[in-house]
């Protein structure tokens, strides 16, 4: 009956929150006590609900018993499904205040936050870089550890990002699924292909600070930055030079 009157009538004593149940009044208090009853007899796991060891234990058995109806995709748990739906559905209810980004899951939209309030909660221990997305801090991270855990099974070749594996692999399958619409070019990577399209479109986004100069690639740019280093090094090399001769005529003048 509580389901039609409302009322919650088991009330936590630490914090004010109300349940319907008494079973869901205890499960609560674990909270407060740091009680873990429920372990898992596979791993170290310990929680303080009977269905969250449920939903755990599929991670040892694989159990995925909620199917999705239009596709036939399975998931562990409901809420994993229930967000799947949306791609079918379309449904975005996760709205950005701040411009028209919309996403369908909670997560997506606070990762898109980011953008607008410019945090980066990952931070690096070793050199003080951060990032938004743990994702992103996890690649970083094998600059510092050089860990390859993405290995090419054709030829042992291995790498630090998923995505270079899969690019990488196209080159044994001879796929090239990115092709250009102007001229017919394919590819079997998204960045080249928007390298290349460059060519038709003129866009030059990596700009030199010293002289202005602009090109279409990072590596050319950083060709590019060598003859201001190589310029740089000579005007030193010539200001010393004449420092030095300068020094040794005022020596032998005072002689």
């Amino acid at each position: 009956m509580r389901k039609h009157t409302g009322d919650i009538p088991y009330k936590c004593k630490l914090c004010g929150y109300a349940f319907k149940t008494i079973g869901n009044l205890t499960d609560h208090m674990r909270i407060h006590t740091k009680e873990r009853s429920f372990t898992c007899e596979v791993c170290d796991y310990a929680c303080n609900e009977s269905g969250n060891l449920t939903r755990h234990m599929r991670i040892h058995t694989e159990e995925r018993p909620y199917k999705c109806e239009v596709c036939g995709y399975a998931f562990k748990t409901s809420c994993d499904l229930t967000i799947h739906m949306r791609i079918h559905t379309g449904e975005r209810p996760y709205k950005c205040e701040v411009c028209d980004y919309a996403c369908n899951k909670n997560g997506s939209l606070k990762k898109h936050m980011r953008i607008h309030t410019g945090e980066r909660p990952y931070k690096c221990e070793v050199n003080d870089e951060a990032l938004k997305q743990s994702c992103h801090f996890t690649d970083h991270m094998r600059i510092h550890t050089e860990e390859r855990p993405f290995k090419c099974e054709a030829c042992g070749e291995a790498f630090k990002q998923g995505g270079h594996l899969t690019d990488h692999i196209k080159k044994h399958t001879g796929e090239r699924p990115y092709t250009c619409e102007v001229r017919g070019y394919a590819c079997n990577n998204s960045g080249t292909l928007k390298t290349h399209m460059r060519t038709h479109t003129g866009e030059r986004p990596y700009k030199c600070e010293l002289c202005g100069y602009g090109c279409n690639r990072n590596g050319d740019l950083k060709t590019h930055m060598r003859i201001h280093r190589e310029s740089c090094l000579k005007i030193i090399i010539l200001c010393v030079n004449e420092y030095m001769f300068n020094k040794l005529n005022a020596i032998t003048n005072t002689c």
